[in-house]
């Protein structure tokens, strides 16, 4: 224990607020998703699911944090198999997410991106769930000394492969969604800057065709920030990782232990704010519904004029 990395309480509340901030987020993706039928795109329903593991990993988190636990005890184990399980699956749902768009803008094939769906589901969640219940049975699930953690448990840090097991049941998967993230949405963000270049030579001559600016815009900074975000946010993880590969005390560093904390709990706030305070008919609805006034519904739609429903490519890009 004399070795364990010290949380201190300004960690602990950093962390927990970043929690609660995904926690929000991540219903608020949820609840948009259920209230408004029209917006129920394949893609949001992808992203409706990312929430969902997000959501876990942010209660889950909030857990650890709070109690910072300092042994193998019951609540231990339950709490790092729950935050292992929504971990590994929300990075699975992140790349699926990547991987439809991909299909459906880039392939032009819808159908065959809406089959890989049930795909999906036994993925992003069938092998996060084997993956838990197999450390579950080995006894591999327990308190880590917050050596790749800020108070919660993981992996047990004295198991003779806690390396392994920290690879199989989290970071392997983060280092293929570092890989894959940016491929594919550099193929998606060339694809659709192409496909307005050519339909630019031809508005001029095509009758009601406005361009389309404002939306073009929101979308090509969606596909730069998507995996910017998520590398940012999960770096932190990473580093320590590595740190504690090559046995530096830098991993123990409170500032990096506080950015650890706050990367790996932001995710569900940063899906909300990327997918729902940056899609205009979503963020205009929302300010409708929230201001209840008649002078501000009149507002809103005077500020801008939004389809009521969203194309994947105004959607979840």
């Amino acid at each position: 224990m004399a070795n364990a990395t010290e949380v201190y309480l300004f960690e602990q509340v950093l962390v927990l607020f970043s929690c609660a901030l995904s926690f929000v987020g991540s219903s608020l993706i949820i609840l948009t998703f259920i209230i408004w039928s029209d917006l129920r795109t394949t893609p949001r329903k992808l992203l409706v699911f990312l929430s969902m593991s997000d959501w876990l990993s942010a209660v889950s988190y909030a857990v650890g944090v709070w109690s910072v636990f300092r042994t193998n005890s019951l609540g231990c184990v339950a709490q790092g198999a729950i935050s292992t399980f929504a971990n590994t699956s929300s990075f699975f749902w992140t790349v699926a997410i990547a991987v439809y768009l991909y299909i459906y803008l880039v392939r032009s094939n819808r159908r065959a991106a809406d089959r890989l769906v049930l795909l999906f589901h036994l993925v992003s969640w069938g092998i996060p769930l084997a993956i838990t219940i197999a450390a579950l049975c080995l006894n591999k699930i327990g308190y880590d000394e917050s050596e790749v953690s800020v108070g919660w448990c993981w992996v047990q840090i004295n198991a003779t492969d806690h390396v392994l097991w920290m690879l199989l049941t989290g970071k392997i998967w983060e280092f293929l969604a570092y890989l894959l993230l940016p491929i594919f949405y550099i193929l998606i963000k060339c694809h659709i800057r192409s496909a307005h270049e050519a339909l630019s030579e031809y508005r001029p001559i095509l009758p009601n065709t406005p361009p389309s600016h404002s939306h073009s815009s929101a979308a090509d900074m969606k596909l730069v920030l998507i995996p910017i975000v998520f590398i940012v946010l999960r770096i932190w993880s990473t580093v320590r990782f590595v740190l504690l590969l090559t046995d530096s005390p830098a991993r123990k560093n409170p500032v990096l232990v506080t950015l650890h904390g706050i990367g790996n709990t932001s995710q569900g706030a940063a899906n909300c704010i990327l997918f729902v305070l940056f899609t205009q008919a979503i963020r205009t609805r929302l300010f409708t519904a929230l201001c209840g006034c008649s002078k501000c519904r009149a507002g809103a739609q005077r500020s801008h004029e939004t389809p009521q429903s969203l194309p994947p490519e105004q959607d979840a890009t």
